[in-house]
């Protein structure tokens, strides 16, 4: 364990091994650079079945809208194949929780206050969890959106599920294959 609670180190193209205290500054440093744009700071986490084990991967997005976007991920890796599709989803949800556990009130509010002297020019921030589960007819998920949905709300998260939860179906995504 690290002193973040949990033990947690994450990565991106650039960066392997980070801390999250680490993450939280890039953060910072990435909002800090335009105080006036609409951020959005989203989690989600998506996973794999292979062969012998069952990759998870949760991503840290913040994204400043039409204007890009800093991101890392969290890789969790589980010795066996997770076959069963609700405690996948499940684990998927608790993971996107622990990693949000890490943005503590404190936390949250330095992050509020960089843009709060300008929400009146048009700076905004929202927190949304990004559920890799789909409520159309043909979707397996489908039985789990409102369940999960709920544990996103309980937290304070905006919910997004498909085809809006991109970082749980594109980004995260990308990475449980390796």
């Amino acid at each position: 364990m690290n002193n973040d609670g949990l033990n947690a180190t994450f990565q991106n193209l650039s960066q392997k091994e980070m801390s999250f205290e680490q993450v939280f500054h890039y953060i910072v440093q990435y909002m800090k650079k335009d105080v006036k744009g609409n951020y959005r700071l989203i989690f989600g986490t998506d996973s794999q079945v292979h062969a012998n084990h069952t990759i998870f991967i949760t991503g840290i997005v913040i994204q400043r809208e039409r204007k890009g976007a800093w991101a890392c991920i969290r890789k969790v890796t589980i010795p066996r194949k997770m076959m069963n599709l609700h405690e996948r989803i499940s684990y998927e949800t608790t993971l996107t929780e622990e990693v949000l556990s890490l943005f503590t009130e404190e936390r949250k509010n330095q992050l509020i206050n960089i843009v709060l002297p300008h929400i009146y020019k048009g700076a905004s921030f929202t927190i949304e969890g990004h559920i890799d589960i789909g409520s159309g007819s043909r979707n397996k998920t489908r039985i789990f959106v409102n369940e999960m949905v709920a544990r996103m709300e309980s937290l304070g998260l905006e919910p997004k599920i498909k085809p809006d939860a991109f970082v749980a179906s594109s980004y995260a995504n990308r990475y449980t294959k390796k």
